[in-house]
């Protein structure tokens, strides 16, 4: 087999579960959305399960096809952000909290039923048993790191958004005024601060911190329960 084949075979674990997991994440969003009254997302098109509709060009395809390219030990990208009027929303805390959960749990949900299937793998050629046992694995992985990362509780992320709508105004005031500058931060903070820490000498892994090892418990949790 050429080595060509086997790096499209190897990508397409990634890349499958990649698809998944953004395009029932951002879609979760939307359904989310049009349960608390919003049907922006609806009129839009993006009320859909077609990964096409989702797909972003810099977080769906060059950020994964990068990491995969030179080997990093995970894979992680992002969809487009289904579009929210969150004053419409109503409750409103409660409808941007339950919008804002809906693609996490999502995620939570791909990973559980992804270790169901694992579980109950049926036997095909050890080719093709080898390629789904893989492709399921990292379906698990993925989607827990999706889950975890976007519950930090900085805007824009999710979880930064939760901790918007429950926090007092004068706090929910600023976190909204984060909304443009947070994945600035985020990315200073998760990537660039270890980068230049690390010229120094100094081991800073906030990544791991923040996200790699609470994804680890997150994933050895559901397969206690559902393995």
């Amino acid at each position: 087999m050429s080595n060509a084949i086997e790096f499209i075979i190897s990508a397409s674990t990634w890349v499958v579960p990649v698809l998944f997991a953004v395009t029932l994440h951002e879609a979760a969003h939307g359904f989310a959305a049009k349960l608390f009254g919003d049907d922006t997302a609806q009129r839009l098109g993006r009320l859909s399960l077609n990964p096409i509709r989702h797909i972003d060009p810099v977080g769906t395809i060059l950020i994964p096809a990068l990491l995969l390219i030179t080997a990093a030990p995970f894979l992680f990208g992002y969809a487009k952000p289904v579009p929210v009027a969150f004053h419409r929303l109503h409750p409103q805390r409660l409808g941007v909290i339950g919008v804002a959960v809906a693609g996490p749990l999502t995620n939570v949900l791909l990973a559980i039923v992804s270790i169901l299937l694992l579980v109950g793998l049926p036997s095909f050629s050890p080719a093709v048993n080898d390629w789904l046992g893989t492709m399921l694995n990292q379906s698990i992985w993925l989607n827990c790191i999706l889950a975890v990362f976007n519950m930090l509780p900085i805007p824009p992320l999710d979880g930064g958004r939760v901790l918007t709508a429950i926090s007092p105004l004068p706090i929910a005031r600023v976190l909204a005024r984060m909304e443009k500058t947070g994945m600035i931060i985020l990315i200073g903070l998760v990537f660039l601060l270890p980068y230049v820490t690390s010229k120094l000498g100094i081991y800073l892994p906030i990544f791991q911190w923040l996200v790699i090892e609470p994804a680890n418990a997150l994933v050895h949790f559901l397969a206690a329960i559902f393995a």
